[in-house]
């Protein structure tokens, strides 16, 4: 009953178009002063929550992060990936919409998030696919779900969501996301190269290998970051919370002086555009954390775990209702918030059932993957409606057949999780 009063303000204020943010806290207040013994007590017990949560070191990296793909967009990194993408793989059929693809999947590994992966790719790679003569629909499709990759890949600010909610690890939830990443740029590559050999789409001309070779090194240094951050997580010379740190200013350290595209004029507007970012995503887990208090408080994910342990159900079957709940809240909510609201109610059960907390993570990731491509909340349609200049609608249907090849590709991460957990029980087991 208790859950149902919860979710009932918390949908009602939602439905008239309160942000998650503000929702979130309201639906609090809303409970303790009508539905609880409402004391000061309460009151300074939610402000030591309150502020305890947002001292979690595993938070200060979200805005470094942040700042550090800021950098690496406002330096034009970007472009010099779509050129060395484009030389690798832009002579096959298809090759344009396939490079597209995977410089989506190159710029993932430094922004860590997907509507700014769609901008800084989709920017460049739409007009020159229009201009080649792809369809306008198909390139809309293949960039704004290509660049749901940006929160697949690591580092992944959804992914360092996950591991706050849930105190799990930051640094295998990376580790696991890698190979789901690759698998799926394959096969979007593949399907663009089917569609391509269908419906003849044209081919970039082969370049020389001495292009190839120079294309890469002008885009290494932007590239270089990935293996920054991931060796040095699992090099064990920084948690993943300092490899933020030092992405940053070795975000800024390439922008500004290896590749000299990002002015000093520019750097106050890119501390700004980082600060709004972050302070928005600092906002929504700030109130998140005070829902997540009174869902604790209320000893709802105890009662659910009891619930479901009591019906029996199958770790399969359970799965399947984590993604259906995932899908639906997709249709109203951004990732951050998903993730905060509901890791943190199916992680104690999928504990009881014997499900890996890591496999967890990536299953959801991949929900929000797929969250982000489909109306009327994907961030991703959004951004693509503004680059392709056209509806919302238009741009949604452009979208919907690849939506079910995402849906597919969530039941092969769902149902096999050696996908996810290969590469860290492979790396972690030899520390």
């Amino acid at each position: 009953m208790t859950f149902l009063i919860i979710i009932s303000i918390l949908m009602l204020l939602l439905l008239t178009s309160t942000p998650i943010s503000i929702a979130l806290g309201t639906t609090v207040l809303v409970f303790l002063l009508g539905f609880s013994s409402f004391s000061f007590d309460t009151i300074n017990i939610i402000s030591q929550r309150l502020f305890t949560g947002l001292e979690s070191f595993s938070i200060m990296a979200v805005p470094f992060f942040v700042l550090s793909g800021q950098f690496l967009i406002d330096g034009k990194i970007a472009a010099r990936i779509i050129r060395f993408a484009s030389n690798l793989v832009g002579w096959m059929p298809g090759g344009m919409a396939m490079a597209a693809v995977l410089s989506c999947a190159f710029f993932a590994t430094i922004s860590g998030s997907s509507p700014a992966t769609v901008m800084a790719i989709g920017s460049v790679m739409l007009p020159a696919m229009v201009n080649a003569g792809y369809p306008k629909r198909f390139g809309v499709g293949v960039i704004t779900t290509s660049g749901s990759l940006g929160i697949l890949i690591p580092p992944s600010i959804v992914m360092i969501i996950y591991a706050v909610s849930t105190s799990e690890s930051a640094g295998k939830l990376f580790m696991a996301g890698i190979v789901p990443g690759i698998l799926l740029a394959f096969l979007l590559m593949g399907l663009v190269f089917i569609q391509a050999k269908r419906k003849n789409f044209p081919v970039l001309p082969k370049p020389a290998g001495k292009e190839l070779l120079r294309s890469f090194f002008d885009a290494w240094w932007g590239l270089f970051l990935v293996v920054i951050v991931m060796g040095g997580i699992y090099g064990g010379l920084f948690t993943p919370t300092e490899a933020a740190a030092v992405a940053a200013v070795y975000g800024f350290v390439a922008a500004k002086f290896i590749y000299g595209d990002l002015k000093w004029r520019e750097v106050p507007q890119s501390l700004l555009a980082a600060a709004n970012t972050s302070a928005m995503l600092l906002y929504i887990i700030t109130n998140a954390i005070l829902f997540s208090f009174l869902m604790t408080s209320e000893q709802i994910p105890q009662e659910m775990t009891s619930w479901v342990v009591g019906q029996h159900l199958s770790p399969w079957m359970f799965l399947l209702i984590v993604n259906l709940s995932l899908l639906a809240a997709g249709q109203f909510m951004e990732p951050t918030s998903i993730i905060l609201i509901l890791a943190p109610l199916f992680l104690p059960i999928a504990k009881t059932l014997g499900i890996d907390p890591i496999h967890l993570g990536i299953i959801m990731t991949v929900n929000m993957e797929i969250g982000m491509i489909h109306p009327p909340v994907g961030l991703n349609l959004f951004v693509s409606s503004h680059l392709a200049k056209m509806g919302l609608t238009e741009v949604s249907l452009a979208t919907l057949p690849w939506v079910f090849v995402m849906l597919g590709y969530l039941l092969v991460i769902t149902y096999i999780p050696a996908i996810s957990l290969w590469l860290p029980s492979l790396l972690y087991a030899t520390h």
